[in-house]
């Protein structure tokens, strides 16, 4: 189910809304140039752990190689910290639908789970 079409579109959808999340509560939470600086930095350096902390054989070439027990970790901290900063930000309905999307994902990605934990 890891590889379903719709799965991996939720997927698509969830990594940018986790990255706007981030970039939310730099907004919200912050005053004067620090609101710019953490509304753009906190969603580039998300991204790019995302990007380049990679298993082969899951999406393009990675930069840096990780053990897939360390991407799943890299994960669950990008999504965790992402519903996380949507609470923070003051957004508890759009936290809660998307800490629970991130969960249904995960469980229809048992397949994906468990190459992971191989790797």
């Amino acid at each position: 189910m890891g590889k379903n079409p719709i799965n991996l579109a939720l997927r698509f959808f969830l990594e940018l809304a986790g990255l706007f999340a981030f970039g939310y509560y730099g907004w919200t939470q912050f005053n004067g140039i620090l609101r710019f600086l953490l509304a753009l930095a906190l969603p580039f350096i998300a991204a790019a752990i995302w990007g380049i902390f990679r298993v082969p054989g899951d999406g393009g070439a990675p930069i840096v190689r990780v053990a897939g027990v360390l991407r799943l970790l890299i994960e669950v901290i990008y999504f965790a910290s992402a519903t996380w900063c949507l609470f923070a930000a003051g957004a508890v309905t759009a936290g809660w639908i998307f800490g629970c999307l991130t969960l249904f994902h995960y469980l229809i990605s048992y397949d994906r789970l468990a190459w992971l934990i191989k790797q």
